[in-house]
């Protein structure tokens, strides 16, 4: 199966680059938790977070882009939308698919930050859906791990 061995490395690299954004996002997760939720914020601050939210969106990006539509490829699904890879993933119990809609809706959001009359909204709500997506991630480590897909490669 020369092609299931190419996507399997094509996940594993994928995660590879999802981890490494990960541990940035957490550097900066602390730093945001440390801060807190305030009506105005110093520049320094808004830098914080905003580094929190654009490491947000680019975990989440990778995530959903590659991680799901990978797992989704190898596994043979036919799951070809984002709504059809989150109802799969809750049923192959790896994450809620409400909590999968809210983690990309709260991605476009941040894409669009200019649309929100305050900014601090857009920081309340990654600062609640980082640990959500933080523990989805591991949960699908554990899933990837159960099937061994990265041990022959």
């Amino acid at each position: 199966m020369k092609a299931e061995k190419l996507m399997i490395a094509e996940l594993k690299e994928s995660f590879n680059s999802l981890n490494r954004t990960v541990e940035i996002m957490k550097y900066s997760l602390r730093k945001c938790s440390e801060t807190g939720i305030k009506a105005a914020y110093s520049l320094e601050e808004l830098d914080i977070f905003e580094n929190l939210t654009s490491r947000f969106a680019r975990a989440s990006d990778i995530y959903t882009q590659k991680i799901m539509k990978g797992i989704t490829l190898i596994l043979r699904e036919d799951a070809k939308t984002f709504l059809d890879r989150a109802n799969l993933f809750e049923k192959l119990n790896i994450a809620d698919a409400d909590d999968l809609k809210l983690i990309r809706d709260l991605r476009n959001e941040i894409s669009h930050e200019y649309k929100m009359n305050d900014i601090s909204e857009i920081f309340q709500a990654v600062l609640e859906y980082s640990d959500n997506l933080l523990e989805i991630i591991e949960r699908t480590k554990t899933f990837v791990e159960e099937r061994n897909w990265f041990e022959e490669n």
